[in-house]
């Protein structure tokens, strides 16, 4: 029984999740994080205070990997423009 609802729950938040397109890639990248690491803990546990601590360490890791995207997304843009300006010298 525990586990029908944890799974319940785990479809009600990607139900919730889908109607944010209006969020940033940084608050749907947390809050996505934080829902699958809640969902997942909750269902392998069966415990809510895992459930919990899964969430938060699922919204952390959806933080900091968003983090990480942007730099590489800035070096990227960096190199290109590096390019340009290479490319108009010649």
């Amino acid at each position: 029984m525990n586990r029908k609802l944890m799974l319940s729950g785990a479809l009600a938040s990607a139900l919730a999740l889908s109607a944010c397109a209006d969020m940033s890639d940084t608050q749907r990248r947390t809050t996505t994080g934080a829902a699958v690491g809640g969902a997942a803990a909750g269902i392998i546990t069966g415990d809510w205070g895992w459930a919990a601590a899964g969430a938060a360490a699922g919204a952390a890791s959806g933080y900091l990997y968003d983090k990480n995207k942007k730099e590489q997304e800035a070096k990227e843009r960096q190199a290109y423009e590096q390019g340009k300006k290479d490319a108009k010298k010649k």
